[in-house]
């Protein structure tokens, strides 16, 4: 009897949690509202390349930080590779410490140097600092180390969710930034001196910058490199990226929760035991931009992982540098996924359109969702 009634009661409890997420669900609008982007005037378009000008006489240098056990991928490996491609500055992935820096959610790559060499190696400080998103906003060693680079007069980055990071150190207080939609409200939150503004991809106040979410890394090192090398040395990297334009514009409304986005993200989780498992295989000279992208958008369906393996079983040198570590071999039991070989911006819009083909549309629109990407074929 008494197994009987707790047996009802698990039911009860159950049904009562399932109809308080309905009732949730329903009151999450149903999608983006159809409208456009508004337009950036040319003078505060213009202001931001003064804004990000490097200093006469020297070639820049630059620092992409990390944390090692958990930086987010795109966010650190995007900047680096569009940067280096163009060739106008050094570019060096840091470490808070020595030994590999785990990405998430997809990748293990080697940085350049630690903070203690880089400082060492570069007393004066870096020229720019780009934060990306990680998964702790108050690692003692990347605060200190961030309000001493600015104290040198670094250029501050910040993209997507690194917002966060630069918002503990007090960077961002009176100043106007932007952050990925998903974070928002807890940037404000903790960070309530800031101005938030929307419909903007990219934000500059003074010597600190910060973007939306995780797509908005091409067309902000785009701007960067505009504003070292001039525009027709960033018209010939967006070509190479596949990127037609790379202005500000930005049309926050359409990335949000939905009632379709928690839907679908509810649904795929509930299908755990219909989980893949993905291998991208990949060798010397790999776009580390386009395996990036890919990796990042596979790993956010909520149906797949995927795993990184080396055709020689060895470390990969990317085509621009960067050492990327393998997986552990687990004879690859994962299905093998096309070669992410073209241009960054087109691997992704068809890495999105392949996740539609095989787990619907509305999961494609989950991951641009994520992405902050504004995905033409995404829908609402």
């Amino acid at each position: 009897m008494t197994m009987r009634y707790l047996l009802w009661g698990i039911i009860m409890l159950m049904l009562l949690c399932f109809a308080g997420f309905g009732g949730w669900l329903l009151s999450l609008p149903t999608g983006a509202p159809a409208s456009e982007a508004p337009q950036v005037p040319q003078a505060e378009r213009q202001a931001m390349l003064e804004a990000l000008r490097p200093p006469e006489g020297r070639r820049p240098v630059v620092a992409v930080i990390g944390i090692n056990d958990a930086t987010e991928t795109t966010d650190y490996l995007v900047p680096t590779g569009i940067l280096r491609r163009a060739d106008v500055a050094d570019v060096l992935l840091v470490s808070t410490d020595p030994g590999p820096v785990r990405l998430y959610p997809a990748l293990q790559v080697e940085a350049d140097q630690t903070m203690a060499t880089f400082d060492a190696e570069h007393p004066d400080g870096a020229d720019y600092v780009i934060v990306p998103a990680m998964s702790r906003d108050d690692d003692p060693q990347v605060l200190g180390w961030l309000r001493a680079q600015a104290g040198r007069g670094a250029r501050i980055i910040a993209v997507c969710a690194g917002a966060k990071a630069l918002g503990a150190t007090g960077l961002l207080d009176n100043r106007r930034a932007t952050t990925h939609w998903y974070y928002l409200r807890d940037l404000l939150q903790r960070s309530p001196g800031i101005n938030y503004v929307p419909d903007r991809r990219m934000v500059s106040d003074g010597a600190v910058t910060t973007t939306t979410g995780i797509s908005a890394s091409m067309p902000m090192m785009l701007t960067l490199i505009e504003a070292i090398a001039g525009r027709q040395k960033a018209e010939e990297v967006a070509t190479g990226l596949g990127v037609p334009s790379w202005d500000a514009r930005h049309l926050s409304a359409a990335f949000g929760i939905t009632r379709r986005f928690a839907a679908t993200v509810l649904a795929n989780r509930l299908a755990f035991w219909d989980s893949e498992e993905f291998v991208l295989q990949i060798k010397d000279g790999v776009d580390e931009v386009s395996l990036a992208l890919a990796a990042d958008a596979w790993s956010r369906t909520y149906r797949s992982s995927v795993e990184i393996q080396s055709v020689s079983g060895e470390a990969v040198v990317s085509a621009n540098g960067i050492r990327i570590l393998p997986d552990p071999d687990r004879a690859h039991e994962g299905q093998d996924l096309p070669s992410v070989e073209g241009p960054p911006a087109r691997v992704l819009d068809q890495t999105l359109e392949d996740i539609a083909s095989r787990y619907g549309r509305p999961t494609a629109h989950v991951v641009a969702m994520q992405l902050e990407y504004p995905w033409a074929k995404g829908g609402p």
